[in-house]
């Protein structure tokens, strides 16, 4: 066990981080960096730990994920198809911006269930800022609830979020038992949340007649800048998010996919830029700074993983309810909620699927065989507590989850800044929403 001293190390330069992230006086990607510096000098964690462990160290499938879809989706925006999409949408929206942000939102979920969160918002931001961008609109609200929705989405699914895929290779659960299970919940929280974006922004946002009727009198089929391009990107696009509902299939991680196409995405995109002597050019376009303060952060909640302090608020959690199923199943879906919301969920599942899986043990000690014992009634239900509570938490704040920290980021470099405070007084109230429709769908599927 480690010393004392390494604990109150790791504690206090996470509080430090982190406080400094929220009152955002220095950007989060050198405070990430600085932190994950102290923590390695301070000999919290080594440097090896930090690079190249899988269990306290850098994420590096999120990481090249991340780096590769940024390029695809840069490569793709050259091609005019974000605007052919932002026109269709306002159009089908008839171009009033509430029904565009339910619609946006809308689609933003459906593609998180179907691909994964990150993703998802990759693709989206940039429909989005150019749908703003013609209609004259602050695209921050619509951003913030597509960030919102691409989180709630992903929650349906066993590919929507990192947690989910964590937690059935853990729990020996399939895709469709993912669907069924977490599906129909994931539909009613969307629903309410829709409702509830009508009580937030309807009469608040407000597009001028003599624009709406420019954008509905636009032909998409004018804002294709390059058709040949966009042809061979679409199908492309097509095969590489194919490969990734195949990845299991293909044996194959997201980011070697990602890579795989963003290779092949530079190569027939490198004659369309405008200095071709640089082959090289949409490398520059990635989000460096969003990629570096992923790599922070990893290291940061990596070294709290490694001191034992997300071991010990986990086994806390469930030490605490033993002998008692439905508080269990229920501390485990808050606590792991408000917990994702500060820290990274991907750390704290990794923490959390042995501790249910060792809770099981004690409770079935005559069952040998592992699918049997983790699939028990009385065990089950913490497996679905577990991941709606990581997936959800991520609406908390801004740095819950990936797809809010890519978001910001994108936001960001269009001169749309999204601040900590903007964010969380509407996603922390949605995942308090969540957590409660969540608190009563459980209890009626497994408890009552």
């Amino acid at each position: 066990m480690l010393p004392f001293s390494d604990l109150s190390i790791a504690l206090a330069i996470f509080a430090v981080s982190y406080g400094l992230i929220i009152t955002e006086r220095i950007h989060k990607t050198i405070v990430a960096l600085g932190g994950a510096a102290l923590m390695i000098v301070s000999g919290v964690v080594t440097q090896d730990e930090a690079f190249y462990s899988h269990e306290f160290g850098v994420d590096y499938n999120v990481i090249f994920l991340l780096i590769g879809m940024m390029i695809i989706v840069n490569i793709v925006r050259d091609t005019g198809l974000f605007e052919v999409l932002a026109i269709w949408s306002a159009q089908r929206a008839g171009a009033d911006p509430f029904r565009m942000l339910a619609l946006l939102a809308l689609v933003t979920a459906v593609l998180s269930a179907m691909l994964d969160n990150v993703t998802t918002v990759l693709l989206m931001a940039p429909v989005t800022l150019s749908i703003a961008k013609r209609l004259r609109l602050d695209p921050v609200p619509f951003l913030i609830v597509e960030a919102i929705a691409s989180n709630i989405g992903g929650t349906a699914t066993l590919v929507g979020d990192p947690p989910n895929i964590m937690i059935a290779s853990k729990a020996q659960l399939g895709y469709l038992q993912f669907l069924i299970v977490l599906g129909p919940v994931v539909v009613g929280i969307m629903a309410v949340f829709l409702l509830g974006l009508g009580l937030l922004y309807r009469g608040s946002l407000h597009v001028a007649p003599h624009l709406k009727e420019a954008v509905l009198g636009l032909a998409p089929r004018d804002a294709v800048q390059d058709p040949l391009l966009l042809r061979r990107c679409v199908w492309l696009l097509g095969l590489v998010n194919l490969a990734f509902g195949l990845h299991g299939v293909l044996h194959l991680e997201p980011a070697t996919i990602a890579l795989v196409g963003a290779s092949a995405f530079m190569l027939i995109g490198r004659a369309n830029r405008k200095h071709n002597s640089d082959e090289l050019s949409y490398l520059a376009d990635v989000e460096w700074k969003t990629i570096f303060f992923f790599i922070g952060l990893f290291i940061l909640v990596g070294a709290l993983v490694k001191v034992g302090v997300i071991g010990m608020l986990a086994t806390q959690l469930l030490s605490v309810t033993q002998g008692h199923p439905a508080a269990a199943v229920f501390s485990i879906l808050w606590g792991s909620a408000l917990l994702s919301a500060v820290i990274d969920n991907i750390p704290y599942v990794a923490a959390m699927n042995p501790l249910v899986v060792d809770l099981a043990r004690s409770l079935h000690p005559e069952i040998s065989d592992y699918t049997t014992l983790v699939h028990q009634p009385d065990i089950l239900p913490l497996w679905w507590s577990l991941a709606l509570g990581a997936c959800l938490g991520g609406n908390g704040t801004l740095i819950g989850a990936s797809a809010n920290v890519v978001i910001a980021d994108l936001a960001r470099r269009a001169g749309y800044p999204i601040s900590y405070r903007q964010f969380l007084m509407v996603g922390f109230p949605v995942m308090v929403g969540s957590l409660l429709l969540s608190t009563l769908y459980v209890w009626l599927l497994f408890l009552r």
